[in-house]
């Protein structure tokens, strides 16, 4: 019997107050906040401060957004998660080796980047860029598998705010600590430091537990089977309307998001503001908005019906789009950066912590890298493919037309939500 058919009633009740407080009390909570800000630390360094860094020093936007695709592992991931879960390295344990060969990885890539520069040679830096995402994708499909075999499906609300504020505090040390260094210091010393930074959740994830073995039944099975068998039993658990319309509602529910991500950086640039002006408020006060969010998320989650959260969040995530049109029209305010950086982040966190525990429910735990991986790429595909033709779209239109079409991308998803909305349970028991 595992330890959690042990567990009494009591202990794996994670609903209602003593629940939450049960929840965000366990050990692997901690855990994954130190790992969610190894997470979060890469992703900004391949995307929002990699685009100041490039408009920094005179870069096309157009030429930005392409560049942005060097991020573009984050979406494939699922492609080679299928190895992550069939062959477990010969040292640390089945999550633990891919975690500590992922993280080195990314401070060899991320050093090489500060040293090299996009000066002396765009491609070969890129290129680099282009690691970085590999390696952050990678230790992503570790995380998350590690997350959901951890521990029971009621705590997973709890886990992902803990990933989430993590993650947040990831974002602020490669967001405004990264900037405010290449203000002082420069690009390059800036850099060097986030390379340093993911010693932390390298020490992190050498201290963490391996997920009990008895929750890991289907591993013995051929190569090409690690590939097929995850996805046909995802689609034969879920039939394929329905399988179809779940991965479409994950790929499309953070898409207004997504479409500003690339060029965030450069508007803010654009629009008057100083790269320590947008370090103080998009990058710390921000992902402060952004961390309440997430655990107003996981409160949430844990209070209220799962569907219903779905439906706030995709709106949230849309409507405060229109927030950027504050910053359009009033450039170089501080009052209307602060105002649109409020509303953005705080849905931002929100709708996380929503879109995690939704795709959590909805992976079965013999192929748990796989299949999340194919949900949190699906959650990314559509706003990367979209961000790297933004630069296009606003120098074609202007920047408050782009924010317009991204609060009216929301449209489709709310249209498959009502959809499956009958389709799904609230809690998505396996």
């Amino acid at each position: 019997m595992t330890p959690t058919a042990q567990a009494s009633p009591e202990q794996n009740n994670y609903k209602g107050w003593r629940g939450i407080k049960r929840a965000f009390a366990t050990p692997s909570a901690l855990t994954m906040l130190f790992l969610g800000f190894g997470s979060g630390l890469p992703f900004l360094l391949v995307g929002v401060t990699l685009s100041t860094w490039l408009r920094d020093t005179g870069v096309a936007l157009s030429v930005i957004g392409l560049i942005s695709y060097a991020s573009f592992f984050y979406v494939l991931k699922f492609l080679w998660a299928p190895l992550i879960d069939r062959y477990p390295l010969p040292f640390l344990g089945r999550r633990k080796g891919w975690l500590a060969v992922s993280q080195l990885l990314l401070i060899i890539a991320l050093a090489s980047m500060a040293l090299m520069g996009p000066e002396s040679s765009l491609l070969l830096f890129v290129a680099l860029a282009g690691v970085v995402a590999f390696a952050g994708a990678t230790q992503d499909i570790v995380i998350d598998a590690y997350r959901i075999e951890v521990a029971p499906l009621e705590s997973q609300a709890a886990l992902a705010a803990t990933y989430i504020l993590g993650y947040r505090f990831g974002l602020i040390v490669s967001g405004a600590i990264a900037l405010y260094l290449a203000e002082l210091t420069g690009w390059t010393t800036a850099y060097l430091i986030m390379a340093a930074c993911i010693l932390l959740p390298l020490l992190a994830g050498l201290l963490s537990k391996e997920p009990a073995a008895q929750e890991l039944i289907v591993r013995e099975i051929r190569l090409w089977d690690a590939f097929i068998k995850p996805f046909q039993e995802f689609f034969s658990r879920n039939g394929i309307w329905l399988a179809l319309a779940l991965l479409a509602f994950v790929g499309l529910f953070k898409l207004p998001d997504q479409m500003i991500g690339v060029l965030a950086g450069p508007f803010y640039l654009d629009s008057g503001y100083t790269k320590a002006d947008i370090a103080t408020v998009s990058k710390v006060y921000g992902v402060w908005i952004g961390i309440a969010g997430a655990f107003l998320g996981g409160i949430c989650i844990a209070a209220f019906s799962l569907r219903s959260m779905l439906v706030i969040a995709a709106l949230a995530v849309s409507v405060s789009n229109i927030a950027y049109l504050l910053m359009a029209n009033n450039p170089g305010e501080s009052w209307a950066f602060f105002a649109t950086i409020s509303a953005d982040n705080l849905s931002q966190g929100f709708a996380g912590v929503v879109l995690v525990a939704f795709m959590s429910s909805l992976t079965n735990r013999n192929f748990t890298a796989t299949q999340y991986a194919l949900l949190v790429s699906l959650a990314h595909l559509p706003g990367k493919f979209i961000g790297g033709l933004s630069g296009y779209i606003v120098e074609a239109s202007s920047y408050s037309t782009f924010f317009i079409m991204s609060t009216l991308s929301v449209i489709p998803t709310l249209l498959l939500l009502a959809w499956i909305w009958h389709r799904i349970q609230d809690d998505n028991p396996k």
